[in-house]
């Protein structure tokens, strides 16, 4: 199957004006300087050193993400919506991260119908997953599952076959089409089998790409469909220096193919540090409420908040490595609970927590950013809806997510991104140059 769409005839106008743009761009710029790496950068997981190109979002620090140049507000106006008054869908910013065009109704149909053609997952993929304990990890049944996939990659296939290098973004782009079709499939019965009767839902083709997932999962309302659009469309993109991003384009320098590159992601996605914070904010908010037997008042949420400052913990959800604002993404999932569920005890208890901690971590003097992030809300809209299995919140997360990892390989493949290879220094070449740099500075 190969797509006939205009979304592919696009880029195919796209990329070659890109790639020529970008090769004479660096001939010309080659031995510009763009910033100075410290040891502390060096020895600190390379944060802030800017050596990443992304085209398809970028993270500023008091706006948020924007994806292709448009903020979140901007973007959840302006694409084209499945329904009217609902959220865009997930595959409509899609083509935006992809070609930084905004699609027409049309082109989003179109694309959502080429998805659909091609949903079925093959059944030894489901025979890989159906062979695994229904306890293990949905994260590693889903990673397994993308995996498994593998086998049938047109980019593997037309490699080995000699394909031309320009020819690399078209294969990698029938394979994306082909992955972002069947993860919500492999996702919804990742979900069913582990946490419900094992009863498979079969896809209502009448449904977009992410209110199917929905469908699938078992969860009927047409509320948490648009919920599932929102999520879908919030988590995509987040730059290119995210664990799980970077992994998907280290993996893809090597000319892997898209299914190794976003299994690999998605093992990244699945740290504590990265796609479990969602969960992790998730129970500091149910042991508060616990702990106050309901709804807690702000007092009582400043003095737990403070006690878990003093035992030495940070307060899950506030906070981010480069935001120095709110983020979009929680004032949108924000606004989603305002309108469907204003009185549900645990949104009410998140919206006291908007109102303390805040004002209370400005106040010690050393946050940079005290304004909550993303996950300070998902995990209670999700919790809202019935979906209160919360190692299943990171599958959806990298559902999401692979929309950004695939866009970006696309790019990566169209502009002949190159095997990434960073140098290693030792520690002790780290002190030598710190103790020259004392004398130089003494002298």
């Amino acid at each position: 199957m190969e797509a006939n769409i205009e979304l592919k005839k696009t880029l195919a106008k796209l990329v070659p004006a890109w790639r020529t743009d970008l090769q004479q761009f660096v001939k010309e710029n080659a031995h510009v300087k763009v910033d100075e790496v410290a040891i502390d950068q060096v020895m600190g997981g390379m944060r802030d050193i800017k050596s990443l190109p992304c085209d398809t979002s970028y993270l500023d620090s008091m706006e948020g993400i924007r994806f292709r140049g448009f903020t979140i507000p901007e973007v959840r106006e302006k694409l084209p919506k499945p329904l009217p008054g609902a959220v865009p869908s997930p595959l409509a910013l899609w083509h935006l991260l992809l070609t930084g065009e905004m699609p027409t109704e049309a082109a989003v149909l179109e694309l959502e119908a080429e998805v659909r053609k091609r949903a079925e997952v093959p059944a030894f993929v489901m025979d890989a997953l159906r062979a695994l304990p229904k306890d293990i990890h949905p994260m590693v049944q889903l990673s397994i599952g993308v995996l498994a996939m593998q086998k049938d990659s047109v980019f593997a296939k037309k490699y080995s076959q000699g394909m031309k290098r320009d020819e690399h973004w078209d294969a990698m782009f029938e394979d994306s089409l082909t992955l972002l079709a069947r993860l919500p499939v492999i996702a919804a019965f990742i979900y069913r089998r582990s946490y419900k009767d094992g009863t498979i839902i079969p896809a209502d083709n009448k449904l977009d790409w992410a209110a199917n997932m929905a469908h699938m999962m078992g969860v009927e309302n047409k509320d948490y469909q648009n919920l599932a659009r929102l999520y879908l469309l919030l988590h995509s993109d987040h730059e290119s220096g995210n664990v799980s991003a970077h992994t998907g384009l280290l993996v893809g320098s090597a000319l892997s193919d898209i299914y190794y590159s976003v299994s690999a992601a998605l093992n990244g996605l699945a740290g504590p540090l990265h796609g479990l914070a969602t969960q992790e904010c998730l129970n500091w908010i149910m042991s508060l409420m616990k702990a106050y037997g309901g709804t807690p008042t702000k007092e009582q949420v400043e003095e737990y908040a403070k006690k878990t400052l003093a035992d030495g913990h940070v307060i899950p959800g506030y906070g981010h490595a480069v935001l120095r604002n709110t983020d979009p993404r929680y004032v949108a999932q924000r606004e989603f609970g305002e309108k469907y569920m204003p009185e549900d005890p645990i949104f009410k208890t998140v919206g006291n927590m908007f109102e303390v901690i805040p004002p209370m971590l400005r106040a010690l003097g050393k946050v940079k950013n005290p304004w909550p992030n993303v996950d300070a809300m998902t995990g209670c809209l999700q919790q809202h809806y019935g979906v209160t299995e919360t190692d299943f919140y990171t599958v959806i997360f990298g559902v999401s997510r692979a929309l950004g990892i695939t866009a970006q390989a696309v790019w990566a493949r169209g502009v002949y991104f190159p095997l990434e290879r960073p140098k290693s220094v030792t520690t002790q070449m780290l002190k030598d140059i710190a103790a020259k740099a004392k004398v130089a500075t003494a002298a």
